[in-house]
């Protein structure tokens, strides 16, 4: 590959594949039946063939493609595991490395955005990319003032790659359908697209980082590079080292998988408490576990997608939350219409609400909740299965625009820590940082206390 593929024709025909692959696979694995293969072995086959498939045409296209896959990546601890297996691996490679842009792609945007004495910023600056995204790769290296940096440069052409990935994936949303069964891929996709001009403009993602950096600094739990540089198509920060998340949650130690997962929790909802922002790209590839002397703490990476909430996280979600949990269902409910989530010509029963929301909030309930492939399973067969009162209650209900970012980020999160298979004590976090999910009274005397200790 010489550099980004930008023709519309080219990217279509590369996504066309996708869908067109699977059904000439199935034909294939059909030959193999007939020729006595079990359907077992031939299904394992298929999948494995398709899994590769899937990273080589979404590694390779980068840009919309590429987010797509990554966001995938995220909710595979809800796939049965006879499915998911094959894709693990495939999906994984697409949080931390993709194929990189060519050296003179590199160093023509560098002197297009830092000028033609570029080099004279480095004191190094290594060739090799460290890690390649959707709309951009990222070397090291050391500024001019001795500090480690990672240099983030935007593919050209990644804008109108974006948009023509997302785009010709929406028309194609149905048959993508069994790359991830059971998933609705269309209403990812377009809450995708919805951020795609946030995401190339680096001076917003500059302000998104420096605002957490700020916010940050000297914190015990979470790490967040400052911004060294920015301009249009580069993007310079501290650099940081650690172990990426996607290595943990293939190989950690229990330690390691329950510490990200409470810091990852943490960060979750005190982000917004703290900065008014949302982190809105939660898959593994964006964090990573850095050693410390008494235990390990959160880096965080890439603010490239953010959801603005100046008053911190609704007060909506806590007050329902609590509601549910204390059983009262004519509460929730109405909460809940008022809000936009039932509609005025729908009704329900208020116990049909609790009945559906109940399990879903399990982790909040306890004092520690163990996140695992088999629970997150277990919630997505409930609400999918036609059968079944929640899949009923479930397409009654509305998701207001305003909570569109806000479900897929705690969704994705949520399948992050079932990845890691993490002990998490959830509610611990919900109380400190959660508007409305301690009573009045409680989160006053929070704030009285807090404020005498400072």
């Amino acid at each position: 590959m010489s550099d980004l593929p930008r023709k519309a024709v080219t990217r279509t025909a590369k996504l066309a594949a996708l869908p067109l692959g699977i059904a000439g696979r199935a034909t294939w694995g059909l030959g193999k039946r007939i020729g006595g293969k079990s359907a077992e072995i031939v299904a394992r086959e298929l999948q494995q063939r398709t899994a590769e498939q899937l990273f080589k045409v979404l590694g390779e296209l980068k840009g919309g493609a590429m987010k797509f896959g990554q966001a995938l990546s995220v909710f595979e601890s809800a796939l049965p595991e006879e499915i998911a297996g094959p894709y693990r691996a495939a999906l994984t490679k697409l949080q931390e490395a993709a194929p990189p842009m060519p050296t003179r792609t590199v160093h023509s945007v560098l002197e297009q955005r830092l000028g033609e004495d570029w080099r004279e910023l480095f004191l190094d600056f290594e060739e090799k990319p460290s890690a390649a995204a959707s709309i951009g790769q990222v070397h090291r290296a050391v500024w001019h003032d001795g500090r480690e940096v990672a240099v983030k440069v935007q593919y050209p052409g990644a804008g109108e790659a974006l948009l023509s990935d997302l785009a010709q994936l929406s028309r194609f949303a149905r048959m993508l359908g069994p790359l991830i069964p059971g998933m609705d891929i269309k209403p990812l996709i377009s809450e995708l697209r919805d951020r795609v001009s946030e995401e190339l403009d680096y001076e917003l993602e500059a302000q998104a980082q420096r605002a957490h950096a700020a916010e940050f600094a000297g914190d015990v739990d979470v790490v967040v590079p400052d911004v060294v540089h920015q301009s249009d198509q580069v993007l310079v920060t501290e650099w940081i080292d650690g172990i990426p998340l996607a290595e943990v949650i293939a190989d950690g130690t229990p330690e390691q998988r329950n510490r990200a997962g409470q810091l990852l929790a943490r960060f979750l909802f005190s982000g917004p408490a703290r900065t008014g922002l949302l982190h809105a790209d939660p898959h593994p590839g964006n964090f990573r576990l850095l050693p410390e002397a008494g235990g390990w703490r959160l880096g965080v990476l890439d603010f490239g997608t953010v959801d603005r909430l100046p008053g911190g996280l609704p007060r909506t979600i806590g007050e329902s939350l609590r509601m549910t949990i204390e059983g009262d269902g004519g509460a929730v409910y109405e909460l809940l219409r008022a809000e936009g989530f039932v509609k005025e010509s729908i009704e329900l029963a208020p116990d049909s609400v609790l009945d559906y929301l109940r399990p879903i909030i399990e982790p909040a309930e306890a004092e520690e909740f163990t996140f695992t492939r088999g629970w997150m399973r277990n919630q997505a067969a409930r609400i999918a299965d036609p059968r079944s009162p929640a899949h009923q209650l479930g397409k009654q209900l509305n998701l207001p625009p305003a909570y569109l970012l806000i479900h897929r980020v705690t969704l994705s999160t949520i399948g992050v820590l079932c990845q890691l298979g993490a002990e998490v004590r959830l509610r611990e976090e919900l109380e400190a940082w959660l508007p409305g999910f301690l009573p009045d009274a409680e989160e006053e005397g929070d704030e009285r206390a807090v404020g005498a200790e400072a």
